[in-house]
């Protein structure tokens, strides 16, 4: 039992990929924690469906897509995966610093065919990838994600950024040090939870 629930709005080919991705990341989560153990018998609601409910948010047509702290492939490898069907984004940068992580990123993409560019990179480091759509999923307080955002993020570009529960209290913080515009989405497979759609962000 895959523990998969149905999904009526993917191809069977792509379902077939997401699958491969989850037994992947089952059989290497022992050795290097990908994601916690205790979330691994949900982990289609938890991380594959969570991921996909953040690209249901983004523009259709994306040149580039970055997710920064990729780690176990959530939401970067999704993305990549789903865009073998749409055709969108048509380039996807996954940005790791962890080397033991970054070949389990490189293993899925090999074993799914999907496409993507790894980079064993501090974020910090990396000169700007002129994203058209920003991704971070429990990376970092939301002041430091917008100080990633100015750096890689593209002029007219946006950062979805899924957050816990205490969204709220992050977007109070980051408003002392930040400018920026936001939209609030509700997660769908936790209540409390909300995705952040942050556009024209500067210092203040």
């Amino acid at each position: 039992m895959s523990g998969r629930p149905p999904l009526s709005d993917v191809s069977r080919e792509t379902l077939d990929r997401l699958e491969c991705f989850a037994d992947l990341l089952r059989k290497w989560n022992p050795r290097i924690n990908l994601v916690s153990k205790n979330t691994l018998d949900d982990l289609w609601t938890r991380h594959i469906i969570d991921s996909m409910q953040i690209r249901e948010l983004a523009p259709d047509d994306i040149d580039h897509w970055v997710d920064l702290g990729s780690g176990g492939g959530f939401p970067g490898l999704v993305i990549a995966i789903l865009a073998l069907e749409t055709e969108s984004p048509k380039r996807v940068t996954l940005v790791e610093s962890d080397v033991r992580k970054c070949a389990f990123l490189r293993t899925v993409l090999r074993e799914t065919g999907a496409n993507a560019t790894v980079l064993n990179q501090r974020i910090e480091e990396i000169p700007g990838l002129h994203a058209n759509v920003l991704s971070a999923r429990a990376l970092a307080d939301l002041p430091k994600l917008l100080a990633f955002t100015i750096q890689h993020l593209a002029k007219d570009g946006v950062a979805l950024f899924p957050k816990g529960a205490s969204w709220q209290k992050e977007v109070e913080d980051a408003q002392s040090q930040w400018k920026f515009d936001y939209q609030v989405a509700k997660s769908r497979t936790e209540d409390g939870p909300a995705i952040l759609g942050i556009t024209g962000v500067s210092r203040v």
